[in-house]
């Protein structure tokens, strides 16, 4: 008798490729002219958030731009990255926005993977929520993978990964 096969789906960010992405954008700004003489910067504050600093809104988004492009070249999914409601807040002369890492799946993220998985997803796949990750198992390693093609097409606000695969 053949045993379940299975998988976890998580959201994990790869904390040194935001570094180097991080590093790699104060490196762009401090060679870009038009970010001369505008107090641009970009760095970490505290261990799960980026701060983008400005003189002018415009040139604070511009800085986002430049460190979205290069966590997308670095293969970080932007969702992974929360930044509120993109707008630069002022903060005295400067302009700054901040964008928080989001790890781990929220409760209500995982219910919505389940709820996906069990609408839509072959039948005999059972899913079970542990924590901040969702795992999925079935008999045929076939529907397993219907259903990680089921959850990257799926609308679902998290950076989906999917380790532990048996």
């Amino acid at each position: 008798m053949a045993s379940d096969s299975s998988f976890d789906v998580v959201s994990k960010v790869d904390r040194q490729e935001v570094d180097n992405a991080v590093n790699q954008t104060a490196k762009e700004i401090a060679q870009r002219y038009d970010f001369r003489g505008v107090g641009a910067s970009i760095s970490w504050s505290g261990q799960d958030a980026v701060v983008m600093v400005a003189n002018a809104p415009d040139r604070v988004l511009a800085i986002l731009d430049v460190f979205q492009s290069k966590l997308i070249r670095r293969g970080v999914s932007l969702k992974a990255i929360d930044t509120g409601e993109n707008e630069p807040q002022p903060s005295g002369k400067e302009y700054r926005l901040v964008g928080t890492l989001k790890e781990g799946l929220s409760s209500e993220n995982a219910k919505k993977i389940t709820k996906l998985v069990r609408d839509s997803g072959p039948k005999g796949v059972k899913t079970q929520i542990t924590g901040d990750e969702v795992r999925v198992s079935s008999k045929k390693r076939d529907d397993l993978q219907a259903v990680i093609a089921l959850l990257k097409d799926a609308d679902i606000d998290a950076a989906l990964q999917f380790t532990n695969r048996r």
